[in-house]
């Protein structure tokens, strides 16, 4: 029974064994290795199951595998056989060894050896193995690979009997999942298959103390066998669509790697998604076998499909191991060698201590010598970040770092220009829709903005967002997924706790909060453009109010960052009088900001510069229908050099991404602004999840009274601005006017007179007095209530005759 390797980039703590003892409870041999074999493992002890034996592999390079290393530490047998059979026939020392445990189940979490029948069958329940796929379909050794080159939507696992076919044998349990738009090899298993592997590998285990484990025959319709997918049958072959272009090369991510050829050379794509704007410019690249050059952009490495789409890789690795981001590729080699400070040579010291730690088998760390020729493998990279991350003062690398600078030098050279901030990006990625518009190109950002870059929704998803003034489509706007949420709430975490906003000064604090104000009115123009046609806004009002009072709003709350104070209270009482009590404002952490649609930038600034002047980190989603000045205004963050993780942006719904802020239990505070209906129900989510903070605006009816001693065209100016400042979406509007019965006539005259000079039309026209208002349903609503106004009017007439 073969089975292929796995990507072992996934860390759990491990449970110890207690070789506790309980009803159900089975005598188990594991036979197996990794990471994932160790978790099994874990586990399994902790249930209660007494492991008698470990079955692995030797150890390589001095190294034992994790599997043995666990086994080892709890005193359970291990036994380390290169191989259980030679010519076909079972080693006799080998059988003797295992049937000396006294097993009554095989556990085959994940083995690579070839395990002959006689101990396959040998115990009293058989043996039971893990497979990465939904069996009957891809059987084999390369299963998660195929689930993903041949662009399954579903993946999964299964957990079946051992029999003497390949990956044949009944069927006890299965999972199953989505299958992402971008997943590779190591992200379906990392997700999905690690760590429901195991929770189902124990599961099975139990099934089978308790009798109840079912034997499902596999069906043979639907059933596919794929060979072992290696480096030398991963070579890409360019003439097929874009799509089947990216499942081959995420299904090779990262194991064995799709290639091709480029000015002589094996060169090994990483970071594979589908391209879903227009192609951004770039200088053209020559592929071998490709029909048009791929370009090489400041996002990546575009390449073309024969159906004319396209797709982009973001790394590339070469022969010698050398990984790059594919943006770098015609100045790859440029970099210069930085001198290290005192400080740095002693990083570089603690690192290097770190790598003798992971390479135990390499007598000497030089410069030259290369992390992964040297043995390690894809857990010890995730080893060596977490090491770094402890040991040098919270570091915070990514496993890309590691395969990007696989020799020591080069290594520490990465580290240094970290530690620097020299390695991070000079320009934000931002796919732009571009518009040619009110006399000038506006270009709208339409994706989630989250620790700092713009990113596609998770699970692809995307809605059209309109323009009220004709009812055409903006263009497709990121649809944010719980994953999403979570992903900008726990960016928002990190920027807070560990990252450099959490440590800046106040007065740099609003030095940043200065600097947006400055780019948000450098840029007012673009903005209140974008804000009349995506809310209906009037232009010259947008631009007097709406951006020109979020510019005044944030130069306000700068000024605020280093004049919040405490106060010191004596206690009088004490003796002698030199005690007192004193209170300091900190500011709380993550703040979840939900705005609504009538003042789409104002309303973001009044919420978020508040909270950013106090040091809070915030995740903030727009109102569906109006989510592009927010995204703007995440360009614009960015330029201004807020630290990645403090300001995110996730458009869409209220019901996913609004209900899921108002219940997790890493936000500290919610500010909404809308119904009183779904205020209510967010101030009860808000008091279940964790009883954060919340502040609600909710709506109301605000009356205006007009008496008979009042300057009545002055009154009516008045009323006609409290009704239809902002085409009547306003919080403050007048929803109800009083006027004294012996005006009303005549004010209802003159109130119809001006109505009747007003312009309604394009809000971009400068002469418009009243846009479309803000979306379709909002509209309807409003005819509605003039129609059942008008109703009861005639109903009433109807009445007094």
């Amino acid at each position: 029974l073969l089975w292929g390797s796995l990507p072992g980039l996934h860390t759990h703590t491990m449970p110890s064994c207690p070789h506790a003892y309980f009803k159900n409870k089975l005598k188990l041999a594991l036979i197996g290795q990794s990471l994932f074999g160790q978790e099994v493992y874990s586990h399994l002890c902790k249930e209660g199951h007494r492991v008698v034996g470990v079955f692995t592999v030797p150890d390589k390079d001095g190294k034992a595998d994790p599997l043995a290393l666990a086994a080892e530490k709890d005193g359970t047998p291990v036994f380390k056989f290169p191989r259980w059979r030679v010519k076909g026939k079972t080693i006799k020392e080998v059988a003797e060894a295992y049937k000396s445990v006294g097993a009554e189940l095989n556990v085959l979490p994940f083995c690579t050896q070839f395990i002959p029948m006689d101990v396959i069958d040998s115990p009293k329940h058989g043996s039971i193995i893990y497979h990465p796929s939904i069996l009957p379909r891809h059987r084999g050794a390369s299963a998660i690979n195929w689930t993903l080159i041949m662009g399954d939507k579903k993946a999964g696992l299964s957990v079946f009997w051992a029999d003497d076919g390949l990956d044949t044998g009944p069927i006890l349990l299965q999972r199953s999942c989505d299958v992402e738009p971008n997943d590779t090899v190591d992200a379906l298993y990392n997700r999905f298959l690690f760590p429901e592997g195991i929770k189902a590998m124990v599961e099975a285990v139990q099934l089978i103390a308790d009798g109840k484990a079912p034997r499902i025959p596999q069906p043979e319709e639907g059933a596919t066998y794929e060979g072992i997918q290696k480096k030398e049958n991963a070579e890409i072959s360019w003439d097929q669509s874009a799509e089947v272009l990216h499942n081959w090369i995420r299904g090779h991510d990262k194991v064995p790697g799709a290639w091709t050829e480029i000015n002589g050379q094996m060169v090994t794509f990483y970071g594979s998604s589908l391209l879903k704007s227009s192609v951004p410019p770039g200088e053209p690249l020559e592929i071998k076998g490709a029909k048009k050059p791929g370009l090489v952009t400041k996002n990546g490495l575009v390449l073309f499909g024969n159906d004319g789409k396209a797709l982009m890789v973001r790394n590339l690795q070469f022969e010698d191991g050398r990984m790059i981001p594919a943006s770098q590729y015609f100045s790859a080699g440029e970099t210069s060698v930085v001198e290290l400070t005192a400080e740095e040579v002693k990083v570089a010291g603690t690192i290097k201590v770190i790598w003798a730690g992971i390479l135990s088998n390499v007598p000497v760390i030089e410069d030259s010598t290369d992390f992964f020729k040297s043995g390690a493998s894809s857990m010890d990279v995730v080893r060596l970040v977490e090491e770094i991350r402890q040991r040098c003062g919270g570091l915070q690398l990514q496993n890309e770092d590691v395969y990007m600078a696989t020799k020591f030098e080069d290594f520490i050279q990465k580290v240094v220009r970290k530690l620097r901030g020299e390695d991070q990006e000079v320009e934000l990625v931002v796919d732009y829709v571009s518009k040619e518009v009110n006399e000038m190109t506006v270009k709208m950002p339409y994706q989630c903005f989250i620790n700092g870059q713009f990113t596609d929704a998770n699970d692809g998803k995307t809605y059209d967002t309109i323009n009220p003034t004709d009812g055409s489509t903006i263009c497709k706007v990121s649809y944010a997924s719980l994953v999403d949420v979570d992903k900008a709430v726990a960016a928002a975490k990190d920027a807070f706790e560990k990252g450099e906003w959490g440590r800046m000064n106040a007065r740099e604090r609003g030095r940043l909060m200065y600097r947006l104000a400055d780019l948000l009115e450098e840029n007012q123009e673009e903005l209140a453009t974008i804000e009349a046609l995506d809310s209906g806004a009037v232009y010259t009002l947008a631009l007097k109010t709406h951006i020109g009072m979020s510019v005044q709003t944030f130069r306000y709350f700068a000024g605020w960052c280093d004049k919040i104070q405490g106060s010191t209270i004596p206690i009088n009482q004490a003796r002698p009088n030199r005690n007192l009590t004193f209170t300091k404002k900190e500011p709380l952490g993550v703040c979840a900001i939900i705005i609504p649609w009538n003042y789409p930038l104002m309303m973001l600034a009044w919420k978020s510069a508040a909270c950013l002047a106090a040091g809070n980190t915030l995740v903030l989603k727009p109102a569906q229908v109006t989510p592009l000045t927010a995204l703007k205004f995440a360009e614009l963050s960015s330029k201004a050099g807020f630290p990645k993780g403090v300001i995110n942006i996730i458009p869409g719904s209220g019901g996913v991404a609004g209900q899921r802020l108002s219940e997790h239990p890493h936000i500290r505070k919610l500010g909404f602004t809308g119904s009183t209906a779904i205020g209510k129900q967010i101030m009860k989510s808000c008091a279940v999840s964790n009883l954060k903070k919340v502040s609600l605006e909710l709506g109301g009816k605000s009356p205006l009274i007009i008496f008979n001693d009042c300057e009545l065209d002055k009154a009516v100016r008045m009323g006609m601005g409290a009704v239809f400042f902002n085409k009547g979406e306003n919080c403050i509007a007048a929803g109800r006017l009083f006027v004294e019965e012996s005006i009303h006539d005549e004010f209802v005259t003159k109130v119809v007179e001006e109505i009747k000079k007003m312009k309604i039309g394009d809000p971009l026209d400068r002469s418009t007095d009243h846009g479309p208002q803000n979306h379709q349903a909002h509209l309807e609503k409003l005819l509605q209530y003039c129609e059942s106004t008008i109703k009861k009017d005639t109903f009433e007439e109807k009445m007094e005759i």
